[in-house]
């Protein structure tokens, strides 16, 4: 079950109303599949773009998803930690030690040898609280209950016959149904990467009344637009990529759209 925290004092409790700094009081999840090595993160909240703040990923390093009252810079700093080889509950604690706002914060990460770990600050926003398990973290703030998190991680854990993409999808789903953030919905995100130094997927609704519904959406377009065609796309096996115009423009001449002239 997931860790709860101490019964707070009223007077220690974060308002919205009184920060000014970027917002993802929100539930994510984070997993690796060492069959590939992918790390991905999949998050949403009822606050606006939550992929510009949330999700850190780097290829063979790890992932991170920094949330609450957010400071995106501890996500680089413990991406960096275990880039070492520091075990992630030592690159949480070493990034917050700098961090004066620690008790606002909620982070959790995951390294490449699916080792996970996670820090609930003592002022994060009831309901709050996160699960680690080897291989995957679930981690929420301001939620409507604890059973948004215990959901989302009961579906990840039964969502082996899915992908990863999609079974992170539908563990936020899950979430989703339980309660998910109490103010409502508004954005959603998908980050997911292998070898190279940028996503293969890299999904965000930044604003829809259902952010899970259009990123379940968006995520199956990728499939059909995106996914067949990943292996052209310049990488480190192959710097250049397709870089042969009489390929590419016979595709754009079959949907009429010649790129020139006979």
């Amino acid at each position: 079950m997931p860790q709860t925290l101490a019964a707070r004092n009223a007077a220690n409790r974060v308002t919205l109303a009184a920060h000014n700094g970027v917002r993802a009081i929100t539930w994510s999840i984070l997993a690796h599949d060492p069959q590939t090595g992918a790390f991905a993160v999949a998050v949403t909240t009822c606050n606006l773009a939550v992929g510009a703040a949330v999700p850190h990923l780097r290829a063979g390093v790890g992932a991170v998803a920094t949330q609450s009252i957010t400071n995106r810079y501890l996500g680089p700093a413990i991406l960096d930690a275990m880039a070492r080889g520091v075990a992630p509950d030592l690159a949480i604690a070493g990034a917050l030690a700098m961090d004066e706002g620690r008790a606002l914060r909620q982070v959790h990460a995951i390294d490449r040898q699916g080792r996970t770990a996670a820090w609930t600050g003592e002022r994060c926003v009831e309901w709050c609280g996160h699960i680690t398990q080897a291989g995957w973290s679930v981690a929420g703030n301001m939620l409507s209950g604890e059973a948004v998190v215990a959901d989302t991680a009961a579906a990840f854990a039964k969502g082996q016959a899915l992908t990863l993409p999609e079974r992170m999808v539908a563990a936020l789903d899950a979430g989703e149904a339980a309660g998910g953030d109490r103010r409502g919905r508004q954005s959603a995100a998908l980050r997911l990467i292998t070898t190279e130094d940028f996503s293969d997927i890299d999904l965000r609704v930044d604003d829809h009344q259902a952010p899970l519904t259009e990123l379940a959406r968006l995520l199956q377009l990728w499939r059909t637009h995106r996914a067949p065609r990943m292996h052209e796309q310049p990488s480190r096996a192959n710097p250049p990529g397709l870089h042969d115009l009489d390929v590419v423009e016979a595709r754009f001449r079959a949907m009429g759209l010649p790129v020139r002239p006979r």
